[in-house]
């Protein structure tokens, strides 16, 4: 039986989609066939149908009801939204019944698309690129379709690497690029960058690094926004340190939190510096509709594979009580990952010193420092590489400073 709360849920399921419908109704013969009223009515038509378990019988008047308003209509009018939305609240109101929450959420979602129409048809067809639509579907063809098919074990003849971690790097790396063109094309050329590339770096600064430096090499008037823009990866990382060490190892804190937040001021500074100085005299030309290059993408992605090959032979070659080394290796491919294992260690079976850990961690910081450096020469230009290679070596200093100034302190 349907109670009050669900009735008026339903109501209110129409009322919201049938007010948008009403202002586009028009006025005299030549109206919609349907507005406020005939929406929040389907909408509860659809609940209490439902509750009678005679919901067939009323999807079945709302279809008939919506193609006699079809076939009546005048024919220079072709479209079906209304007839579409009109059956949208019935079944709105039907699922009221059982699930509430989803219909008020599918109401006003519908409410917003209805709205949006205009909007939506202008970015279609005048904003939207063609090649940006090939860019679009090329990129959800390679995370939904390609991916998924992809084999998810190491594979010999692939030195040891996993497809499906290879594909999936390659399409990190194109949706950060796509990241960057959507934030050019939204905020500007300056802010969109920093942006990306604070968000980006969250999922992998290496990468973002790398993508960056893509977009400094095509468009060198955007080369200080691509350069904040990777520096502020660098913020992310040191922020994502800090959580993985909250929620690994609080009572490591104290110890670790000196070198990370005096490297997280640093890289806000450098990052904001970059950003605020003065920007290239010459004209921004608007991106070109291309939102990545597949190519550099699967160059990048290989590079990356064949590194982190080298690092798992080394590391098995000098064995697993080199943590020192270990660690550093393993910075060269994800410093958060290192982090995690050594934060295991100290905490949990206190095979690891909280002295070693920091310094583990700082050769762990170190080698991915590198990474990224060698990231940046081989995707951007040069004056990108040295300007981002002496952030991250800026960075990497405010990291060790408070350690160097610990073991300084400590001399007799």
């Amino acid at each position: 039986m349907v109670t009050l709360p669900q009735l008026l849920i339903a109501f209110g399921c129409g009322l919201i989609i049938g007010i948008e419908r009403e202002r586009r109704k028009g006025l005299g013969y030549r109206r919609a066939f349907a507005g406020v009223r005939s929406f929040a009515l389907t909408s509860v038509l659809g609940v209490l149908a439902n509750s009678m378990q005679l919901a067939l019988v009323g999807g079945l008047l709302i279809v008939a009801l919506c193609a006699i308003s079809y076939w009546r209509k005048e024919p220079d009018d072709p479209g079906i939204t209304t007839q579409l939305a009109l059956f949208i609240s019935f079944l709105l109101g039907a699922n009221a019944l059982h699930n509430p929450t989803v219909s008020a959420a599918a109401a006003v979602i519908t409410a917003m698309t209805l709205h949006w129409r205009n909007d939506v048809h202008r970015f279609l067809r005048v904003q939207l690129k063609a090649s940006e639509l090939r860019d679009a579907l090329m990129l959800a063809a390679a995370a939904l379709v390609a991916l998924p098919l992809l084999p998810n074990e190491s594979l010999p003849w692939l030195m040891g690497a996993n497809p499906r971690r290879l594909w999936g790097l390659v399409v990190v790396l194109m949706c950060l690029q796509a990241a960057g063109y959507v934030a050019l094309r939204i905020t500007g050329p300056h802010l969109g960058l920093a942006l990306s590339g604070f968000g980006s770096g969250f999922v992998s600064s290496t990468a973002t690094t790398a993508a960056m430096g893509l977009r400094a090499k095509e468009q060198p008037e955007l080369i200080q926004a691509c350069v904040a823009g990777a520096l502020l990866s660098t913020v992310a990382t040191f922020l994502l340190l800090l959580v993985v060490t909250l929620t690994i190892a609080p009572s490591q804190l104290s110890t670790l939190a000196p070198s990370f937040l005096s490297a997280l001021l640093c890289a806000c500074l450098v990052a904001g510096a970059s950003l605020l100085g003065k920007h290239h005299s010459g004209k921004y030309v608007q991106p070109h509709g291309h939102a990545f290059s597949i190519r550099q993408a699967i160059a990048f992605a290989l590079i990356l594979t064949c590194a982190t090959a080298a690092v798992a032979f080394a590391h098995n070659y000098f064995g697993a009580t080199a943590v020192l080394l270990g660690a550093a290796l393993a910075g060269l491919v994800d410093v958060h990952a290192a982090a995690g294992s050594l934060l295991s260690l100290v905490d949990s079976k206190g095979t690891l010193s909280q002295a070693n850990c920091l310094l583990a961690l700082l050769l762990a910081i170190s080698s991915n420092t590198a990474s990224k450096m060698i990231a940046a020469w081989l995707a951007g230009n040069k004056a990108y590489a040295w300007r981002t290679s002496s952030g991250l070596l800026l960075i990497l200093l405010a990291a060790w400073l408070p350690y160097l100034l610990h073991l300084l302190w400590a001399l007799p």
